[in-house]
C-alpha cells in the first residue's frame, strides 16, 4: 500500500506544480509571454520595472507597442545599452519589433518596461495585473510576479512557496 500512496502524492505534487508554472505563461494567438516579473521597490520610490520573454510563433512580425497597469500611472518601453563603458537608456517610442518565429527577452540591462508613478511600493512576492498592447493583436492580460534580482541580473530562483 505504501508504494501506491507515494506515486499518488508525487502525481498530485506534479499537477499542482504544473498549475503554478502555467500561471506564469500567457498566450494570445501566436504570441506567448513567459515569466513576467518585477523587482521589489522601497516605499516612496516612484519607478519600477517589468521584465518578460515574448515569443512570436506566427508567420509575420509583430510590434510590442506598450503596456498599462493599475500599479503605475504610466508604463514605457526602454532599451538599456552599454556604450563607452557607460550604461545608457533610451525610450522605444516606436515599440519593439518581434520578428516571426523569434523570441525577445525583456531583461535587466536590455529591453525593459519602466513603471512610472508607482501607486505604492512593489512588495516581494506581490503579483499585479498588466495589459500588453501589440500592433496587430487584441490587448493581452498578464500578471507580473515580484521577486528580487540575483547577482546575475536575473530573478532569484523562486521556491515552490514563492509562486
Amino acid at each position: 500500500m505504501e508504494t501506491l500512496i507515494n506515486p499518488v502524492i508525487a502525481l498530485v505534487f506534479l499537477v499542482i506544480s504544473g498549475t503554478v508554472y502555467a500561471e506564469h505563461s500567457f498566450s494570445r494567438g501566436d504570441v506567448t509571454v513567459t515569466h513576467p516579473w518585477s523587482r521589489p521597490t522601497p516605499p516612496g520610490v516612484p519607478m519600477g520595472v517589468g521584465y518578460m520573454v515574448i515569443s512570436n510563433q506566427g508567420d509575420t512580425a509583430i510590434t510590442f507597442v506598450g503596456a498599462t497597469t493599475p500599479k503605475a500611472e504610466k508604463v514605457t518601453l526602454h532599451q538599456s545599452m552599454m556604450k563607452d563603458d557607460m550604461m545608457s537608456m533610451r525610450p522605444l517610442t516606436e515599440g519593439l519589433s518581434i520578428p516571426a518565429g523569434e523570441t525577445v527577452k525583456l531583461e535587466p540591462h536590455s529591453y525593459h518596461l519602466m513603471l512610472e508613478g508607482l501607486r505604492g511600493a512593489v512588495g516581494k512576492g506581490e503579483s499585479f495585473p498588466m495589459t500588453l498592447n501589440f500592433d496587430s493583436l487584441a490587448p493581452m492580460q498578464i500578471e507580473l510576479h515580484t521577486m528580487p534580482m540575483a547577482s546575475s541580473g536575473s530573478p532569484e530562483k523562486p521556491s515552490a512557496h514563492d509562486h
